[in-house]
């Protein structure tokens, strides 16, 4: 008999938000948590603990491998295993840190921590924060954010802020369930965040270490049951986001796609609006031709200044919007178009005309601009991390490629700070993400992999994102990618910190395919 908070799951098969696969679960395996009812949020927080607690004893003894699931949003195999199912999604209550809770050491304030369950929604994360008083915000977001804030975090998730990195660069700490006995509260030894109360709040073990904090923020739910985590906001601010387009692809665009620097290109708001705080240029691979401005690229950019009331909310229709990724607009280009009358090239030509009208510049904060995108039919996503250096070269790779092995979709270029993430794949100091969105099918995976071999054939340095399509990830690879000093520090930590019996329950067959699951850091 399960405790409360433990509901059995009648599933043997479950299938991601994108429809890109449909994955076998072993029977009467899956489970979903839910915090039982108690006056007081400590007692409910401690008794899903607990349960956590219990479903890891439950593995070990049955010789299941579990995994945690929240939105269920990434392409690959990644957070599924050969076994059953957590769901998470209703693990979601947050909740401000008071200075008691505050380590003395901590660099900042206390107003700028915040703590979260694991299955709060990136979309309602913003929503909280937004009825604060004075509001907050995160610091950077991703283009849709139906995702678990321990999904997102756990795959390397995004954004596209020039100067703030990835989901994982603002978050300072994790609470982890290790273990059937096991439970711990981990930081950074050189940046302290949780006061001994707060850590004795969750009855847990406090752990202060660089190396493993850094290992376990991209870890793919393989580290353990991900309860806690606390993020650092900043306080509410307004994006004024410009479009334009198309532009000549000349040696000015190339500079800036690999400096950052903007001043040549003379965009429009430039000085009015406050600080570049988002640049993204966008190609139609199927219409391009450099130095034609009619053939050359869409830049959509977003100034920062600070939150001023009165502020009238932007209101986002349903129609094509510069405010969804290139993914979004895809998915709502499936509802309009009668695929099986166009070519490839007529199709994404006509997605492109659709969706970049000309519109004047938007204000809105982080919620109002990127939505809670619904995704209809299968789409595919593939994303690769280079050096900003090489993002021309890798465009015009990319073109190439296409006029061989023709891509149902369009590509657009995001710049991020790099991570400090053992295996976060925004790994370069300043990274460009390639984003490959387009319809799913073989067509759309034989051009992925015509890119990826392209790439290494060019010896251009390049990772994939750990939850969008990446079928070629071996360990080979892995080791290319990263170095075989971090993947010997990550699967180190993750020995550390994990039994035998427990990274058995956390093993599955993407971390085995990529030489992860090694036991007491025994590297081949």
């Amino acid at each position: 008999m399960t405790p409360q908070g433990i509901n059995q799951l009648p599933i043997q098969q479950w299938s991601n938000k994108h429809e890109n696969f449909t994955h076998n679960l072993v029977a009467n395996t899956s489970f979903k948590l839910w915090n039982p009812p108690a006056q007081k949020k400590r007692e409910r927080y401690l008794a899903t603990t607990k349960n956590f607690q219990w479903l890891i004893n439950h593995a070990i003894t049955n010789n299941i491998k579990l995994r945690a699931i929240g939105s269920g949003w990434s392409f690959t195999k990644v957070g599924v295993t050969e076994g059953g199912l957590i769901d998470t999604a209703s693990l979601n209550f947050s909740f401000r840190i008071p200075k008691k809770y505050t380590s003395s050491q901590y660099a900042k304030q206390p107003e700028d921590l915040y703590f979260l369950q694991c299955g709060t929604i990136i979309h309602e994360i913003n929503t909280r924060l937004a009825a604060k008083i004075p509001q907050r915000s995160i610091k950077a977001s991703g283009a849709s954010n139906g995702q678990t804030i321990a999904g997102a975090l756990s795959t390397g998730t995004h954004g596209a802020a020039i100067h703030v990195g990835a989901i994982q660069e603002f978050v300072v700490g994790l609470h982890i369930i290790t273990g059937a006995d096991k439970h711990i509260w981990l930081e950074r030894a050189s940046y302290p965040v949780a006061s001994q109360e707060f850590v004795d709040w969750m009855d847990a073990d406090l752990v202060q270490d660089d190396a493993l904090f850094d290992a376990a923020l991209v870890s793919f739910g393989s580290f353990g049951f991900i309860h806690g985590i606390m993020i650092e906001t900043e306080p509410q601010f307004l994006l004024t986001e410009h479009r334009e387009g198309p532009i000549a692809y000349n040696q000015k665009l190339k500079d800036a796609m690999k400096t950052l620097d903007f001043s040549d290109l003379n965009l429009p708001g430039t000085g009015q609006s406050g600080d570049m705080y988002h640049f993204e240029v966008l190609f139609n691979i199927h219409n391009f031709e450099p130095n034609n401005a009619d053939k050359g690229a869409f830049v959509k950019y977003m100034f920062k200044k600070p939150f001023q009331l009165p502020h009238t909310p932007l209101q986002r229709n349903n129609e094509f919007t510069y405010g969804d990724d290139l993914l979004g607009i895809i998915s709502t280009v499936l509802d309009k178009l009668p695929l099986a009358q166009l070519s490839i090239p007529t199709l994404v030509n006509l997605m492109f005309k659709l969706a970049f009208k000309p519109e004047d510049p938007r204000v809105g904060t982080i919620r109002e601009m990127f939505n809670y995108t619904k995704f209809r039919g299968k789409v595919a996503s593939a994303a690769m991390a280079i050096a900003i250096q090489d993002s021309p070269r890798a465009l015009e790779l990319i073109v190439e490629v296409n006029k061989h092995k023709s891509f149902p979709g369009g590509l657009s270029l995001r710049y991020v700070k790099g991570t400090q993430a053992t295996l976060g794949f925004t790994k370069f100091p300043n990274t460009c993400v390639l984003e490959m969105d387009g319809i799913d099918g073989q067509k759309a995976r034989d051009f992925f992999e015509a890119v990826w071999n392209k790439f290494e054939q060019e010896n251009i340095s390049y990772t994939l994102h750990w939850g969008k399509i990446n079928f070629n990830l071996n360990e080979a690879r892995i080791k290319q990618m990263y170095g075989d000093a971090s993947v010997a520090a990550w699967i180190n930590a993750r020995n550390q910190l994990l039994s035998i019996p427990a990274l058995n329950v956390f093993s599955n067959k993407f971390i085995e395919d990529c030489g992860l699951d090694k036991v007491h850091g025994a590297i081949v």
